[in-house]
């Protein structure tokens, strides 16, 4: 189900796959693989196709997060992405505060991070299972709360949860 309401909407996108490749990168250093670099569009094109815009992309500064949030806000024509250093190796705490944190003037927010805490966010958030979020997954989240300074356990509803094996 992807409406749009007058409501705050959230977008959690867990990166695309990335590269094991080269072990003697760190952690957050890992670049995109074949098929991060494959799915990261076709995601875009999904989110592109059910008119969503979002006015704020907030990104993980790793380079497999990054490079997704680029691979998004291009095809979705957005020009700017905000590194949040905090969404990397976060916490459902942290995720609260940088909710709390956007500018009340943000409707549509695109956060691009991590699992694990990607997928417990969205578990706490919209109070539903999700079990794993995979790669490149796209949860989408109708908050139930008038501002994001009210974000919290159990604020929002499902709208979809999308991914790419869906789609192969």
């Amino acid at each position: 189900m992807w409406y749009h309401t007058q409501m705050k909407t959230l977008y959690f996108i867990r990166h695309a796959k990335s590269s094991w490749k080269d072990a003697q990168l760190s952690d957050f250093d890992r670049p995109l693989n074949k098929r991060g670099k494959a799915d990261a569009p076709l995601m875009a094109k999904r989110l592109k196709h059910h008119s969503v815009t979002p006015d704020l992309i907030l990104s993980s500064p790793a380079l497999r997060a990054k490079k997704t949030a680029q691979i998004i806000a291009k095809e979705l024509g957005i020009e700017a992405i905000t590194y949040e250093p905090l969404l990397y190796e976060s916490s459902f705490e942290t995720y609260v505060e940088i909710l709390r944190a956007l500018p009340p003037t943000a409707q549509n927010v695109l956060i691009v991070a991590h699992n694990p805490e990607i997928t417990y966010a969205c578990e706490l958030l919209a109070d539903a299972i999700f079990g794993n979020i995979p790669t490149c997954g796209i949860v989408g989240l109708e908050l139930t709360v008038e501002t994001f300074q009210e974000v919290g356990e159990g604020c929002a509803h499902v709208l979809f949860f999308d991914y790419p094996k869906k789609h192969r």
